[in-house]
Formats: C-alpha cells, sequence, structure tokens
C-alpha cells in the first residue's frame, strides 16, 4: 500500500488503459475524463487505483469530487484495521488528508481522526481546520468539534465549550448541560444566572425564563457545598420577588438549602419569615408542611439519640434540655397553624372583616387578645373598603363588654363607631340602632330615647340627598328609614302618644316615609282613639305615593273610613271614592269601583250603585270588564228585575270582545227564552254565530240546535244550519 511515485508508476499502466491514457494527455484539466479513467480501474488493484488518483489530483487540486473520491478510497482499505498495528498504513491516509483544504474533507479527515482515538491530534487538527477556513465554514467545524468535546470530556470539552461561546453565545444552555453531567455545579450555576438575568436571552430548548430559574434554584440548594461563585440566598430572594406565584416553593428550597449546610437554626428563621411574608394559602400551606416536616426529622433524631443513650446508660442533661425545647417548640408551631393562615388571608385583604371576626374567635376567652385584634382591626380596615359588615365589628366589641357586664366601655366603643365614615349610610343607621338596643337591654330606656334622638338630628344643612355618597354618611343618617321605623318602634314601646306622633310627623315632614310606615301611623292613630288625624295621615299618604302604592293605602283607608262611620258621612265617602277613583289606573280601579258600588246599595240609593256599576265598565281594564258586565247584571237583576238587564247586556255584547261577546250573547238568549221572546232568543243566537267556527266551538251550535228543536219548526232550523254552512265557509276564506 505503498504511495506510489508518479514516473515510477508507468509499469502499472496496462494495454486496456492507453485510450484513457491518450484522452487525459490531450485533456488533462477535464474532470470528466479523469473520472472515466477512474471507474475504468475501480476493480482494480489498490496501487493502481492511487497511481491515477495521484496524477489526477496534480493535474486539478482543487477539485473536492476528486479529494473526496481519492480520501473514501483511502479510507474504506483501512478502516477494519487495527489503529495500533497498522499505525503506518493510517499515516499514509492522514497524510493525503493533510493535503485537502476543502471543508468538507477536513470534517471527513477529522471524523477520521476521531475513530482512531488520537485526542491530541484530533484536537490540533480541528484547530488548524478553524483557521484554514474562513468563518462562515467554522459552524460546520464545529458542530463535529462539539461531537468531539462531549466524547472526550473533562477539562478538554469545557475549554472547547468556552471557545465555541465565544463564536454561538445562544448556545449556553448545551454548555450548561455539559458542566452538569461533569459535577462542574459552581461553573453550571454561575452560567445559569448570567443566563436568567439577561432578559434578552432566548432558550434554544423553549424553556420560559422562569423555568431556568427554577433549575437554578434546585441547583444551588441541591449542592450547597459545591457553589463558591455566587450568593445563593440572595438568588433565591431574587426569585422569590420575581415570581409570585412560586413562593412557596423557592422559600422551601432556601430553608432546604441551610439544612444541607447544617444550619437549623438559619433554616428556620427562613421558614418562619416565610409563613408571615406569604401572600397565599397554597403557599403558606406548602412552606408549612415542609416546615413541620422538617422538625419532625430533627425531633425523631433527637429522639432515637436519646433511646441509645438510655440503653448505654448515659445521662446528658444537655441533649435531654435541647430535645423538651425542640417538642415544645414543635407543638407551639401546630398551635400556630390556625392564627398564621389567618395572617395569610389578612394580608391578602386587611379589609376582610370575616377574617378579623375568625381572629377574634381564635383567641377565646384570652380577653387581652381579644380586645388586642378588635383595636388593630379598627385601625387597620378602611371603612370605604371593606369586605363585609364593617359596623358589625364595631357592635360585637361592644357587645364583648357588654357580656363582661362592662357598660362604660361598650358605650366607648359606641361613641368611636357613630364617628366612622362608613361606606353605606345603612351600616352607620343600624349602628345607632344595636347602640339603643344595648341601652334597652340594660334597661336604660331614657338613654335609649336619648340615643335614637342624637342619631336623627339634622345637619345644619338639612337638605341633602340621601344617595349623595360624596358625603359622609354621618351628614345624611338622619334620613334613614331604617332608622326612623326603629325610633318609632322604639317610641311606641316605651314612650308617650305625643312623643310618638312627633316622631311619625318628622319622617313625614321628611318625605321619608314608606306605605308601611303610613299605614302603621295610622294605625298607631286609630288604636289611640284618634279617628280623623288617622285619617288625615293616609290623605297625606296618598299624596305621597302613586299607583300602584297609593292604591294599597286608599284600600286600608276607605275600609276603615266606612267602618268607622257607615253611612253618617256619606258625602264625605263618596267625595273620597271620586278623589281615589280619579287617577286610578284602570288595571286597579275593579276593587275601589265594588267597594263605592257596595257603600251605595248598603247606606245610598240603588241607582246610584247601578251608575258606578255602569262607570266601572268602562273605565276597569279589559281583563276585567267582562266580570264587571256580569257583576253589574247580577246587581241591576236584583234590585231592579231582569227586564232592566236587557240594555246593559245589548251595551255589553257591543264592547267586549268575540269570545266574551259569544257568551254574554248565550246568557241574553237564555233570559230571553225565560221571559217567552223566542224571537229575540234566536236573534242573539244569529249574532253570536259570526263569533263561532263550528270545527272549534261546536258546543254553540248544539246549543243553538237543542233551542231550535225545543222552540223552532223546519224553516227555522234550515236557516240555523245555513247560517252554519255561511260560518264555516267564511273562516275557510279567512
Amino acid at each position: 500500500m505503498m504511495q506510489t511515485d508518479e514516473n515510477e508508476g508507468f509499469y502499472l499502466i496496462e494495454e486496456l488503459d492507453i485510450p484513457f491514457e491518450e484522452e487525459i494527455l490531450r485533456n488533462p484539466y477535464t474532470l470528466k475524463s479523469w473520472l472515466r479513467y477512474i471507474d475504468h480501474k475501480s476493480e482494480q488493484p489498490l496501487q493502481q487505483q492511487i497511481f491515477v488518483y495521484e496524477r489526477a489530483l496534480k493535474e486539478l487540486p482543487g477539485s473536492y469530487k476528486l479529494w473526496k473520491k481519492y480520501l473514501d478510497l483511502r479510507r474504506e482499505h483501512v478502516q477494519e484495521l487495527n489503529p495500533v498495528r497498522f499505525e503506518k498504513e493510517y499515516l499514509k491516509v492522514n497524510n493525503c488528508f493533510e493535503r485537502a483544504l476543502m471543508p468538507r474533507i477536513w470534517l471527513d479527515y477529522c471524523s477520521f481522526l476521531m475513530n482512531q482515538c488520537r485526542i491530541t491530534k484530533s484536537r490540533r487538527t480541528f484547530d488548524r481546520a478553524l483557521k484554514a477556513l474562513p468563518i462562515t465554514q467554522h459552524p460546520r467545524i464545529w458542530e463535529l468539534y462539539l461531537k468531539f468535546a462531549k466524547s472526550v470530556g473533562g477539562e478538554t470539552a469545557i475549554r472547547l465549550y468556552r471557545r465555541y461561546l465565544k463564536l454561538e453565545p445562544d448556545r449556553v444552555e448545551e454548555y450548561i448541560d455539559l458542566l452538569l453531567s461533569l459535577n462542574r455545579y459552581d461553573e453550571a450555576a454561575k452560567r445559569l444566572a448570567q443566563v436568567v438575568n439577561n432578559d434578552r436571552f432566548q432558550s434554544m430548548s423553549g424553556k420560559s425564563n422562569y423555568q431556568m430559574w427554577m433549575e437554578l434554584c434546585d441547583l444551588v440548594c441541591e449542592n450547597p457545598y459545591e457553589i463558591k461563585s455566587l450568593k445563593v440566598e440572595s438568588i433565591i430572594r431574587s426569585g422569590i420577588r420575581r415570581f409570585t406565584d412560586q413562593v412557596g416553593r423557592l422559600w422551601n428550597s432556601l430553608a432546604n438549602y441551610w439544612i444541607k449546610l447544617g444550619h437549623f437554626e438559619k433554616a428556620r428563621d427562613v421558614f418562619e419569615e416565610g409563613i408571615n411574608t406569604v401572600m397565599t394559602v397554597r403557599d403558606f400551606t406548602q412552606i408549612f408542611d415542609t416546615y413541620a416536616k422538617a422538625e419532625e426529622t430533627v425531633i425523631e433524631k433527637k429522639m432515637e439519640e436519646t433511646a441509645e443513650r438510655a440503653e448505654n446508660g448515659i445521662d446528658d442533661p444537655q441533649a435531654d434540655l435541647e430535645l423538651d425545647l425542640r417538642l415544645m417548640r414543635f407543638e407551639q408551631l401546630m398551635d400556630r397553624r390556625p392564627f398564621l393562615v389567618n395572617d395569610v388571608l389578612l394580608r391578602q385583604n386587611p379589609n376582610n372583616v370575616h377574617e378579623w371576626e375568625k381572629r377574634v374567635a381564635l383567641w377565646k376567652d384570652n380577653h387581652t387578645k381579644v380586645v388586642e385584634t378588635y383595636t388593630k382591626a379598627m385601625r387597620t380596615i378602611d371603612p370605604k373598603k371593606a369586605t363585609g359588615k364593617f359596623h358589625g365589628l364595631w357592635v360585637n366589641f361592644a357587645k364583648f363588654y357588654e357580656q363582661g357586664g362592662d357598660v362604660e366601655n361598650a358605650r366607648t366603643i359606641f361613641e368611636k363607631a357613630i364617628h366612622v365614615d362608613f361606606k353605606n349610610v345603612n351600616d352607620l343607621a343600624a349602628l345607632w340602632c344595636e347602640y339603643a338596643e344595648m341601652e334597652l337591654r340594660f334597661e336604660n330606656y331614657d338613654k335609649a330615647i336619648d340615643v335614637m334622638g342624637r342619631a336623627t338630628v339634622p345637619p345644619r344643612n338639612p337638605n341633602v340627598d340621601f344617595r349623595d355618597e360624596s358625603l359622609p354618611v354621618q351628614l345624611r343618617v338622619f334620613k334613614s328609614i331604617k332608622l326612623w321605623s326603629f325610633y318609632v318602634d322604639l317610641e311606641e314601646s316605651i314612650g308617650t302618644v305625643e312623643s310618638t306622633r312627633a316622631v311619625y310627623d318628622r319622617i313625614l315632614e321628611l318625605k321619608i316615609a314608606n306605605p308601611q310606615i303610613i299605614i302603621n301611623y295610622a294605625s298607631f292613630l286609630e288604636e289611640n282613639q284618634y279617628f280623623e288625624e288617622s285619617f288625615k295621615v293616609y290623605e297625606r299618604g296618598v299624596e305621597l305615593f302613586n299607583y300602584p302604592i297609593a292604591f294599597e293605602i286608599w284600600n286600608v283607608y276607605l275600609t276603615k273610613f266606612i267602618n268607622r262611620y257607615g253611612g253618617s258621612k256619606l258625602e264625605r265617602a263618596r267625595d273620597l271614592f271620586e278623589q281615589a277613583l280619579e287617577k286610578c289606573p284602570p288595571k286597579y280601579a275593579k276593587p275601589l269601583y265594588l267597594m263605592y258600588g257596595k257603600l251605595e246599595e248598603d247606606y245610598g240609593l240603588a241607582r246610584h250603585a247601578m251608575r258606578i256599576y255602569d262607570r266601572a265598565t268602562k273605565s276597569v281594564s279589559d281583563e276585567d270588564r267582562s266580570e264587571m258586565f256580569n257583576f253589574y247584571i247580577a246587581k241591576a237583576s236584583a234590585n231592579f228585575g231582569v227586564t232592566y238587564t236587557r240594555e246593559i247586556y245589548e251595551r255589553a255584547i257591543e264592547v267586549l270582545p268575540d269570545k266574551e261577546a259569544k257568551d254574554m250573547c248565550l246568557k241574553y238568549a237564555e233570559l230571553e227564552r225565560k221571559l217567552g221572546e223566542i224571537d229575540r232568543a234566536r236573534a242573539l243566537y244569529a249574532h253570536a254565530s259570526q263569533f263561532c267556527d263550528p270545527r272549534t266551538v261546536p258546543s254553540f251550535w248544539q246549543t243553538w240546535k237543542e233551542f231550535e228543536v225545543k222552540h223552532g219548526n223546519e224553516d227555522t232550523f234550515k236557516e240555523m244550519l245555513r247560517i252554519k254552512r255561511s260560518v264555516l265557509a267564511q273562516y275557510n276564506t279567512e
């Protein structure tokens, strides 16, 4: 396999080679001529092939195709040989590669050297390739060079990657993975820290900044002794500030870092700081559970040591004291848990009244802490941002003192509370009511009245809008109907008639009364025999409210008036009914007309009642009109006889809708039949027939048929059938 010199190799030319030799003499720089010659020699011994290749490359030294085919040939013949035993043969091939200058050849050469396990030779060849080739070709070399680095490992791989990162800094993740595989944790952490602090870095593996932060935290925490170049605590605390959704995990990582270093007290400080600063229950639970587990682990170890000492008869009071101290500390930690959870929720929302109430309940019988908690809550909560009933917290604070019999301190709390600018006027109103109720429970009736009197004192400018939230609630509370309702109930219970009337009158003056207040005031006056004053209250009520509310007041007022005076003040009663009906919508008119008509029937004239019922048929709503006509007919028949109702029937048929007009016709026809007016009854049936489709209202036609069978003849029966056909045809065309 020796390389053959061109002048010494002519003996290798055979007779069959002469045409090819002549062609390359004519065209020595034509690649195709040489390739044909090489193909011709492909089945010949290696020495003959080398002879042709060497001559071709001498003429065409820049041909990549020639070099590639030549080097592939040389490699194929040595790749099965042991590089150590046949070192000289490999060196010959290496020399061929050295003569090639193309990137592809360099790559093949480097791969060839890597297979020979010549580490130094391979590294130097890679370096020569990088020096020889332009920078644009370097990525191709580096791809193989990095594979070589990973296969070699150790310091060589690290140094090569450092050089490579100067060309491709974005590939730093590969370098970090390499460092981790080589247990070079300090360098890996340092590089990872640089990456996470570079806001412009884009991970080539698709990792987010958060994921790399977590990797960094895990790395420094799991290898505390190896990390020398970074301030681990600063890194993790930076992550805590940055990633608020992973606070619990990061606090645990920091604590575990100190635990692995053996600094247990430092770890406890970290746990305590974590559970006292996190903002979510999820993070708190993560930290607390890890904290408790760590304490349990230490206690178990200490107990094992104690048991071992006891077996060996060794007495160590200091160690026993330390164990007792740890047990006590662990028990306190468990007892603190509900308080710590409550702290978390209050950090989330310091204006959460419900959580402050829970805090109070946690202290149970510790009165000092209960007072401290209430006091802190009052200082902390912003009334305008309070979630829940802030006034209820003040009330419960006062009740705490009240239940202890300390009424003076309870009053002090209420006196402070009434100056708080609550979010809602009704909150302050409820507070005043609770204040008065407390005085009632202590049977301080005069003070209760005094409290409500103070609560309802108007400001200097009483013309304020109750709904104007730009004004403090203290300036608007005097218009709270809730407050006045309680005040008037209080006066009715323990005050005088005059004082109660004064409160009711004040409510009416402020124009804040609701219908219930009107009814209550009137009923109160009635109970105390002030009947006329009671009626005046009803009148003021109907002036204050429109329908439908006014209808309810009129209903009560008119009933009370009639029950009181009966027919003794008939004209006044009539005036009241006329006044009530003047603005009454049709929807609410029917009950008033019925009551009005009954008044006339009972105490007036029947014809007046008929006129009222007649008016009602014109004034009530369409839904009530048919029923009103039926009532009117019944009353007219009872008072003036059935013949009087004919005119009413006729008007009803004229104004009512088709369905109701049909029913009215049937009733009218039945009346005429009973009176013997058969022709009039038949005419009514004929009139009603236009409203009755034989297919949908067969009952009407059956009734008419029975009528004709009983009272008619053949002609009238045929006429009925003719009308039926006519009506059916009419409905078919519609």
